[in-house]
């Protein structure tokens, strides 16, 4: 079975939405405290919760028609989107072993797109 392009976006824009919902995670646990009411009126806690749960909907939208040992891979490219967002968002150094590990995702999918044909 081939994967559809569709199906291959659908993961990717998964990935995409995930890497928002880590960047919200984080901005709200920051602001966490031992009140329960800190967990309870934290919006950016929420939001990040929210963007999981959005980038679930479009992840098992895109498995169901293409092949998981080709799909569930491109999750991985949540880590590039999540280290640009880490860099903008939060200053976070980029690191000569952080892009290697970046370059490794990369070849890793094209490798699996490659016996996708």
């Amino acid at each position: 079975m081939k994967t559809p392009v569709e199906s291959i976006l659908l993961v990717l824009l998964a990935s995409f939405i995930g890497s928002f919902g880590a960047v919200f995670l984080k901005m709200g646990a920051g602001r966490l405290h031992r009140e329960i009411t800190s967990l309870l009126l934290n919006w950016r806690l929420a939001a990040g919760v929210a963007l999981y749960l959005l980038s679930f909907v479009f992840y098992y939208l895109g498995v169901r028609q293409g092949e998981l040992s080709v799909l569930f891979p491109m999750v991985a490219v949540g880590y590039i989107w999540t280290m640009v967002w880490s860099r903008i968002f939060f200053g976070e150094p980029v690191t000569r072993r952080k892009m290697g590990g970046l370059a490794l995702i990369i070849c890793g999918m094209v490798l699996l797109n490659l016996g996708n044909r």
